[in-house]
């Protein structure tokens, strides 16, 4: 048996204005992962020419390499719908590029969870071996997943929650009658 699916309270919108309007949040999430994705990127390409980089091990070096080059898998990811759009620009394919560019972020976003738990594989190794920063990597992965991912495909088929409500929260229903 299906589950049902609620109906969302209508806006008061054209479809060009909704592609439009979901292109922009969608853009606005971006820039929010766009900044860290860049720290972290800068962070990693300047780690090479430490000092103390030469003294790592081999491992150490392929969860570099790892974290390093899923920064930039992400960091193209997440900047590429920009872009797409500039290359679609005014062709009528607004429903194409928001599509494409959900597809985008989402895998930007897989990237930067893998970037961020091979960061701190490396780092914890370094600081406290290889035991202990596997398990607070291992977390740290499952903590990403959980919050990325889990919850949000899991809340994305609740049907006791109204989408479009400001607190997310479902009204009650409404009376025939008045008392």
């Amino acid at each position: 048996m299906g589950r049902e699916v609620r109906p969302r309270p209508e806006r008061n919108e054209t479809e060009a204005q909704r592609w439009d309007r979901n292109f922009n949040e969608l853009l606005q999430e971006l820039r929010v992962a766009q900044t860290g994705i860049q720290i972290l990127f800068a962070f990693l390409l300047t780690l090479v020419f430490q000092n103390r980089f030469a003294q790592v091990t081999t491992f150490q070096k392929t969860v570099y390499l790892v974290a390093l080059v899923s920064a930039a898998g992400a960091t193209a990811m997440i900047i590429a719908p920009v872009a797409y759009h500039r290359m679609l620009f005014q062709r009528g394919r607004k429903p194409e590029v928001v599509r494409s560019a959900h597809r985008m972020a989402i895998g930007g976003l897989a990237f930067l969870g893998v970037s961020m738990t091979a960061s701190v594989l490396l780092v914890t190794d370094v600081a406290v071996g290889l035991p202990w920063s596997a398990v607070f990597a291992a977390v740290v992965a499952f903590w990403f997943a959980l919050l990325w991912w889990w919850l949000p495909f899991i809340r994305r088929n609740d049907n006791d929650r109204v989408p479009d409500q400001p607190d997310g929260v479902a009204q009650p229903p409404q009376s025939a009658t008045v008392e």
